[in-house]
């Protein structure tokens, strides 16, 4: 190196590290390393007042924020604010107004100590899914969940399975693979299809649960149905997971067979049904990551009322599901919001339309490299899990992603 000064810019992802080699004392890393990144944070539909206190506050701890004009003089009753702050400036922050309970300031209070718990760069431990037998999946790295569809219909032709036979082999290749977990299908969700009756459901998907459980019985098996009466046979014939596209909006019995049952269930955002989700008033939103989360941690929490467990829960974005691209593109470009409240996440974009959209009208056939994108984003994001239809190329992929962000192959 020449001995003249030099000057790098590094990542805030390396702090840690660098701070590590430049030989300050160990007891000052966390303090240095809380310092080392702004992290945006939103809070919408805030009291004008307690939006000015907020930045106030922030302002005297050295962060920022920016409010809308008609909020200093209180001319607006609501607004939403945007704060630029470290999480040490934060925890000042939340130090101040733990003390003011009143514009609404109480529940930012909680959501702000709940959120800095999670996304605190000291934190080292990462949610986990218990399932009903005891096992724990953990997410120490990226899980990969592998895609079966024993269904005539499903939007990739590649992804149908018809036989037991070819079941076997497919589930044998992804297990082999690295999956973690096998999603097994029945009755398509793709945009305009039309749904099957429970009867039709259950025929496909039953015998296909117990012949998966009877041959790889070690393995995890989620099942893709939003009717609680396929949930119950399927969990009865070796499932493990549910995964409802609908949130348990379609069938309110669900959530009851969730808190009965002990199996963890995947919540997933949309809006209408298959058929009738990509209309004029299903893809209207005003601020599509903040109702999105907002949705999923309502959805959520209806079930932790019931003493249902964080390690109980995943959360779903629904790519694709009364989204348009540019939507969905949001959605994967601000996955942190997500991320950010100590339930797992799952990314769910293989293949799906908003790839083929955005590299040219792309048939589902030709979007692997755009899934591999996508899967890699979501490293970065901190997900925990992806759901896809190609399990090799997405966990070499997201395995060098996790390698290069943390300057380790463990």
């Amino acid at each position: 190196m020449t001995s003249a000064p030099f000057l790098l810019r590094l990542p805030a992802a390396s702090a840690f590290e660098e701070i590590s080699a430049i030989g300050a004392d160990k007891g000052s890393l966390p303090i240095l390393t809380e310092k080392a990144e702004i992290i945006p944070l939103k809070i919408t539909g805030l009291r004008a007042p307690a939006a000015n206190i907020i930045k106030q506050e922030l302002l005297s701890a050295g962060g920022d924020a920016v409010t809308p004009r008609g909020c200093v003089n209180c001319a607006l009753e609501t607004c939403d604010i945007l704060m630029l702050a470290t999480i040490r400036q934060y925890r000042r922050l939340l130090g101040k107004i733990s003390a003011m309970p009143y514009f609404g300031l109480k529940e930012v209070t909680a959501q702000l100590g709940d959120m800095l718990s999670q996304i605190s760069p000291q934190k080292d431990s990462q949610p986990v899914t218990t399932l009903a037998d005891g096992r724990v999946i953990t997410y120490g790295q990226l899980a990969i969940m592998g895609i079966l569809n024993v269904t005539p219909d499903s939007f990739y032709e590649g992804s149908r399975i018809n036989g037991g036979g070819p079941l076997l082999a497919a589930a044998e290749k992804m297990l082999r693979e690295g999956a973690a977990i096998l999603d097994l299908g029945a009755e398509s969700t793709r945009p305009g299809s039309a749904p099957v009756s429970g009867e039709e459901e259950r025929r496909r998907l039953i015998p296909a649960v117990k012949l998966l459980h009877d041959h790889f019985p070690e393995a995890v098996i989620s099942v893709d149905t939003y009717r609680a009466d396929t949930a119950r046979e399927a969990i009865a014939a070796g499932a493990h997971l549910i995964n409802d596209v609908t949130a348990m909006e379609k069938d309110p019995s669900m959530a009851d067979l969730a808190v009965e049952s002990g199996i963890p269930i995947i919540l997933m955002h949309m809006r209408g049904t298959p058929a009738d989700m990509l209309n004029e008033e299903n893809t209207r939103y005003e601020d599509i990551t903040a109702q999105v989360t907002a949705y999923l941690l309502e959805r959520a929490n209806l079930l932790r009322r019931r003493g249902v467990g964080k390690d109980k829960i995943i959360l779903d974005p629904g790519i694709g599901f009364a989204k348009d691209t540019a939507q969905n593109l949001t959605l994967l470009r601000n996955l942190v919001s997500l991320t950010a409240y100590g339930y797992p996440v799952l990314l769910a974009a293989s293949r799906k339309t908003v790839i083929g959209q955005t590299l040219g009208g792309l048939p589902p056939q030709e979007r692997l490299e755009g899934t591999i994108a996508a899967s890699c984003a979501a490293v970065y994001a901190g997900a925990h899990l992806i759901r896809v239809h190609d399990v090799a190329e997405n966990l070499r992929a997201v395995r060098m992603t996790e390698a290069i962000l943390r300057g380790t192959n463990g």
